[in-house]
């Protein structure tokens, strides 16, 4: 059975007099797709941005079983967070948030960089994930001179080259159309749960879900499916 890499447990979240989560628990094992659906509002992204620390819960934990142990992740400083997203977490977002003026290369090389890399080894390392991902001879555009499946390819292999622990998508195919976004999906999902790390995405996408091996349903606040546990009911 594969191990528990991130364990959220109990989680609520306000924001003013909106309770955006309302006691929320999962946890989610290494090597799975988890595919976090509902309406808007209904605290998916809520969700994704505790579980990856970008903010801390109310109330509630969240524990990421990492190489050197388990680190509480709600109970971090900002700066200890910070730190976790840029080393052992990989974040794809819906329009890529690519920097405009840098180059292909340059924008995976930085993830890199930000870590200690050095420039050239860098943006050898970025050369090959480009390669990879089906973008040989595109190092050197920069975002503008791109199209949408070529710039979310970018942000994956710039979410990738880290070699994250974990990695969360946020609406990763919503503005692709129906076989791009197959296309990056496929590229997304065999980059990340294909070297054994889980997936964890945002989507409306029915068939972007369907493509997971793990739905979750939020509704209001508060996971009404998880179908992890209807496995175990069978």
């Amino acid at each position: 059975m594969t191990h528990q890499l991130l364990t959220a447990d109990r989680l609520t979240k306000t924001f003013g007099t909106t309770r955006a989560l309302d006691d929320v628990s999962l946890t989610v094992h290494a090597g799975e797709s988890v595919a976090i659906m509902g309406p808007s509002g209904s605290g998916k992204t809520t969700l994704m941005h505790l579980l990856s620390g970008i903010l801390s819960p109310d109330s509630g934990q969240v524990r990421f079983r990492s190489a050197g142990g388990i680190l509480t992740v709600s109970g971090m400083s900002p700066e200890q967070r910070a730190r976790l997203r840029r080393d052992r977490v990989g974040f794809v977002f819906q329009e890529g948030l690519l920097l405009p003026e840098l180059t292909a290369r340059e924008n995976v090389a930085v993830a890199l960089m930000l870590s200690g890399t050095g420039r050239r080894e860098a943006e050898r390392q970025a050369g090959q994930w480009l390669a990879s991902l089906g973008l040989a001879g595109m190092e050197d555009r920069r975002p503008g001179e791109l199209s949408g499946g070529q710039k979310q390819r970018v942000a994956i292999a710039r979410a990738q080259v880290t070699h994250p622990e974990v990695v969360f998508a946020d609406e990763p195919t919503g503005a692709l159309d129906s076989r791009t976004s197959e296309q990056v999906l496929e590229m997304l999902q065999g980059s990340t749960v294909g070297r054994g790390a889980p997936l964890v995405l945002v989507t409306h996408d029915p068939q972007v879900a369907a493509r997971c091996s793990r739905l979750v349903r939020l509704e209001d606040g508060r996971i009404v499916h998880d179908s992890a546990d209807a496995e175990v009911a069978r």
